[in-house]
């Protein structure tokens, strides 16, 4: 089983996904945490690329778009479809395909038509089993960005880049609502770990 999980930064993910997979493997199944980008040699770098703007400044929307592409296509053939191919593990991913789509194209107004066929590409068709969507109003993810980290390229932008860019998942979700989940992520944390494995262990 492939899952992914999306949201804006600050919504929760990184807990959330470490209290699914610790959940999942007390059940008996190997999971393997992955992260885009990053994971793999090649995505780690770009992923120093991207976060460093102070040494890399202003990239174009292509350029950014194609970044996270080449850093897919690697965590898809390196890792993504070697993992699958062993039936006995599960596989979480810390964003993919509905990260491009929300941040390349509603939030920086790159053509969504253009990402979907270079996400069809790079992931060679494979898409996750199931995504959770942590959904919070931006006013609150920020307060948790500037609360608990420094800031990144993204996260320096102003409010209204992340209204769109929630906006813009709301409206994915709205096209794929048997994959995509839109959880609730101001709930407690407990509530929202609680209701993340309920709908996973019925789809195991």
């Amino acid at each position: 089983m492939f899952i992914s999980f999306e949201g804006v930064d600050g919504s929760g993910k990184s807990t959330q996904i470490n209290l699914l997979k610790a959940e999942i493997e007390r059940n008996g199944i190997e999971c393997v945490l992955l992260e885009e980008p990053g994971t793999t040699l090649v995505g780690l770098e770009i992923r120093k690329l991207l976060k460093d703007y102070e040494k890399v400044g202003d990239l174009s929307s292509v350029t950014e778009l194609l970044l996270f592409a080449a850093s897919r296509s690697e965590l898809v053939d390196k890792e993504i479809k070697p993992v699958l191919a062993e039936q006995d593990k599960m596989i979480i991913v810390d964003r993919y395909i509905d990260s491009t789509l929300a941040y390349q194209g509603y939030g920086r107004g790159f053509d969504t038509d253009k990402i979907n066929y270079i996400n069809d590409i790079v992931t060679q068709g494979i898409k996750p089993d199931l995504t959770f969507l942590l959904d919070c109003h931006p006013f609150q993810s920020i307060g948790r960005i500037n609360k608990f980290r420094n800031k990144d390229r993204f996260e320096t932008e102003g409010l209204d880049f992340y209204q769109a860019i929630r906006s813009g998942y709301l409206e994915i979700a709205k096209l794929e609502p048997k994959r995509i989940k839109v959880i609730n992520a101001e709930l407690p944390i407990p509530d929202v770990a609680s209701i993340i494995w309920d709908i996973t262990k019925s789809c195991i």
